[in-house]
């Protein structure tokens, strides 16, 4: 399986956010984008999701579910963490392995959950938690369906360093598994094998 993205260009606004962009990224592998505000790190993973239209170029997945298209193939996590403040962790993941088509029993939820060592707090309402836990919910969600291909942006944000460790293992064994991941971020990973992928403004880039 590969993602490849070739001579793209994003425009949000009427501004062009960035040009002949190419990259390839194939299984087992991860590529961290890096750069300024405003460089189009977030722009670049949601229009691989499909969230936002390409002014020029094109991207595919080759290998994957030829009657899938590349969203639906693809976790997005961006930086709101889209959890129901009033449910609780377990139900907030059985919703969302519900709408990706996942697994949502209780034992699913509770060992994504667990990977991300907040199995104590499975029956916690969401409200009741603090925002790295908050955040740690939120990236179970990548456990309770599985899709070969991660669009993280900025997945540590609010974690400690013992959170980033579960984390880190929780990639490794994503990509051992075969998965790729997109990743924008500011901050380490923990992943030592990702190649980084540097935006500037309105540059050309490539990968």
């Amino acid at each position: 399986m590969r993602l490849s993205a070739e001579k793209v260009a994003l425009e949000r606004g009427g501004r062009l956010v960035f040009a002949e962009l190419s990259l390839e990224v194939g299984a087992g592998e991860a590529l961290v984008i890096v750069g300024p505000n405003g460089a189009g790190k977030s722009s670049l993973l949601r229009a691989i999701a499909g969230f936002l239209p390409l002014a020029a170029g094109r991207i595919e997945l080759r290998g994957g579910d030829a009657d899938a298209s590349l969203g639906e193939q693809a976790h997005y996590l961006g930086h709101a963490d889209a959890l129901k403040g009033a449910l609780t962790a377990s139900e907030n993941l059985s919703f969302w392995a519900g709408v990706c088509g996942g697994d949502s029993s209780r034992n699913a939820c509770s060992r994504a959950l667990g990977c991300l060592g907040l199995a104590h707090v499975a029956d916690f309402p969401v409200h009741a938690l603090s925002a790295g836990q908050k955040r740690r919910v939120a990236l179970a969600r990548l456990l309770v369906a599985e899709r070969p291909l991660w669009l993280l942006d900025e997945p540590t944000t609010a974690l400690d360093a013992a959170a980033q460790a579960l984390f880190a293992a929780v990639m490794g064994e994503h990509l051992t598994s075969g998965g790729l991941i997109l990743a924008a971020t500011h901050a380490p990973l923990g992943l030592e094998c990702a190649r980084t992928l540097y935006l500037g403004p309105a540059e050309s880039v490539a990968a």
